[in-house]
């Protein structure tokens, strides 16, 4: 009898409370909530990243299939009605091989644009590479390193000599004069430091990448 007593007793002493399994879940359904609220920004980041990344992939591309193919290609840049941002890159020329290429279109994260946000310098000696004064998120169309012409185009036509130039050069490919050179800026409309940069040299296609970082009580654009 006094077994079975016992027995009784440990059957009913084991297993979980309703309070205790509560409290449990409880626990959990706070930690995934801190977990998640801390992985927002990380995720915002990496989608302005991606933005980044697929800009400079998109004008590399066309430059190194217009000197590969010895033919011209132009990336051209807008935003959508949404804000998102729209990259196609396409040769320039048709007929013969230059009709067998197609053209490619590349959109940004739903998050991310071709945006300025208040607060970035605009002083010309302050901007990436020095072209412009910031008034522009789409900026190409400079002959010079921020000389030559107003900028403010929204295409860019690369050459079978890695070259960039300007609407009077496609297909022909014309002289210095027709260099077209500028930035382009990405972030997300509202956050400053979500904002990246990238600029093109047009006598040789050069390519760079920039960020920007806060400078004591202001920011500066930091190459990549």
């Amino acid at each position: 009898m006094l077994k079975m007593k016992a027995l009784r007793t440990r059957n009913n002493e084991s297993g979980f409370s309703l309070l205790e399994m509560m409290t449990v879940c409880a626990l959990v359904i706070v930690m995934c909530a801190i977990t998640f609220i801390s992985l927002v920004p990380l995720l915002k980041a990496q989608r302005v990243t991606n933005a980044y990344n697929t800009t400079l992939s998109a004008i590399r591309l066309a430059r190194d299939n217009a000197v590969s193919q010895r033919t011209s290609y132009s990336v051209t840049f807008s935003d959508t009605t949404s804000g998102q941002g729209t990259i196609v890159v396409a040769p320039t020329l048709t007929g013969g091989f230059q009709g067998q290429q197609t053209s490619a279109t590349y959109q940004l994260p739903t998050d991310v644009g071709f945006n300025i946000v208040t607060g970035i310098p605009t002083s010309n000696s302050a901007t990436p590479d020095n072209y412009g004064t910031g008034a522009a998120a789409i900026d190409f169309g400079y002959t010079f390193n921020g000389s030559g012409t107003s900028g403010g185009q929204t295409a860019i036509y690369f050459c079978p000599d890695g070259s960039s130039q300007n609407t009077s050069g496609i297909g022909a490919c014309l002289g210095p004069g027709n260099w077209s050179g500028g930035v382009i800026y990405i972030a997300r409309q509202g956050e400053l430091t979500s904002s990246r940069a990238i600029t093109l040299w047009g006598a040789t296609g050069r390519i760079r990448g920039w960020r920007l970082y806060g400078n004591g009580g202001g920011y500066q654009w930091v190459r990549q």
